[in-house]
């Protein structure tokens, strides 16, 4: 159970940071500012504050996510009447602002806040010590920081670094990048195994090896060996073995190979109902390349058939898996390999990546298709209107992977 756990953490951590930093690079490059990098969730254990980026690592070691200024952004909610202490720099601007009880600001200047605008006009008024007489209207820096209850410090988000402030073309790259990264992971993946693991399986008719002890390795077949027909079906591919053999399960077949030139007829008995072959191997860097797209794109195929067999071929929750499913799935892979457990991460990376460009609001691909929205109208989408939407979708999505989480549990016991 405990590698399990271990491997569950380091698949799903791996797959949601690296779609996370999808959305961090673009959202940095587009000049949106990125308030918070936090890997895993939950409680702050750890905090640092980088070129206007707070980084965390959190409690719950469950993938992580960033957290980009705008209007869905939960913004500190700084009230009338709220006590705050505040630091300013040589120029008399606020530079910090401390809303939190766990942390005192040296030197800072405690206030009772009457006004406070951190978006547009970048000023904070209030009494100085609670003194209604000391009122104190205070210039607020353009990176001012602020911190928050649970202690964590972030930049303010002034209206021209929030995400709904980059242009449109921009906005719809910063919501694409999470899938985008999935895909390259899967893609980078899949090169390396196929560099580090010797090549990739080729479906050539040429025999890689041989089993010991199969029927094969007793009837006198030899690697390099091209297998051109088994029983009285012809063999292009070795994909063919398979289909010729499977009516013939424990009986003795006639296999016809070419060996240095020459045509060799041998009668193979196969046992448990397998020659012993294993096809060879394509190696070098080129494969490896070829391999790292055409593998993701054969798993999309097999993606969107499922898809599609969800939608037209009758829904049922047994076609879809949750955290738990997945953990199932994880343990399963667990204990055969390195190479079993980068192929299921692989596969694991693309399926959430068209999972999340579904397009329905809260997804990526439902930000993007308001995205489109804005784009066909001219305009965008009323900020309630599409927050009313997301939260209906997001409610319906929440119950879903319950009833998903609740049926995975009941098919493992």
């Amino acid at each position: 159970m405990l590698v399990t756990i271990i491997w569950f953490i380091i698949i799903f951590g791996t797959i949601v940071i690296v779609h996370e930093f999808g959305h961090f690079f673009f959202a940095k490059r587009s000049g949106v500012l990125v308030r918070e990098f936090s890997v895993g969730m939950g409680p702050k254990l750890l905090s640092t504050h980088h070129h206007h980026t707070t980084y965390t690592l959190r409690l719950l070691p469950l993938g992580g996510y960033v957290r980009m200024a705008g209007w869905q952004d939960e913004e500190v909610d700084i009230k009338p009447g709220t006590q705050v202490t505040v630091t300013t720099g040589d120029a008399g601007q606020v530079t910090r602002i401390n809303t939190s009880d766990r942390m005192t600001l040296t030197g800072g200047i405690p206030l009772v806040v009457d006004k406070i605008d951190l978006v547009h006009k970048l000023t904070i008024t209030g009494y100085v010590n609670g003194d209604e007489d000391d009122a104190r209207t205070l210039r607020v820096d353009h990176d001012a920081t602020i911190i928050e209850a649970d202690g964590v410090e972030v930049q303010i988000a002034p209206e021209d670094v929030q995400f709904q402030s980059a242009p449109l073309w921009q906005r719809i790259l910063i919501n694409f990048a999470g899938p985008l990264n999935n895909f390259l992971l899967a893609v980078v993946t899949f090169f390396v195994v196929a560099l580090a693991f010797g090549g990739t399986p080729s479906n050539s008719n040429v025999i890689g090896g041989v089993e010991q002890h199969s029927g094969a390795a007793v009837a006198g077949l030899r690697a390099s060996d091209r297998i051109v027909k088994v029983g009285q079906h012809k063999v292009a591919e070795f994909t063919d073995i398979a289909a010729a053999i499977k009516h013939d399960q424990n009986k003795t077949v006639a296999v016809t190979v070419r060996r240095n030139g020459a045509t060799k007829h041998l009668r193979v008995h196969l046992k448990q109902g397998v020659l012993g072959v294993y096809s060879s191997r394509n190696t070098g860097v080129v494969n490896a390349v070829k391999y790292g797209v055409t593998q993701p794109c054969m798993i999309t195929k097999q993606i969107f058939k499922a898809l599609g067999s969800l939608i037209f071929g009758g829904f049922s929750l047994n076609k879809l898996a949750g955290p738990v499913g997945i953990y199932t799935m994880t343990s399963e892979v667990s204990h055969e390999g390195i190479y079993t457990i980068l192929y299921f991460m692989a596969s694991l990376s693309i399926n959430l990546g068209i999972m999340n460009l579904l397009p329905i609001p809260m997804l990526d691909g439902g930000k993007i298709l308001f995205n489109l929205i804005e784009l066909v109208r001219g305009k965008a989408v009323k900020r309630e209107h599409e927050a009313m939407v997301t939260l209906v979708f997001a409610g319906l999505l929440i119950a879903l992977m319950v009833a998903v989480t609740i049926n995975d549990i009941l098919r493992i016991f």
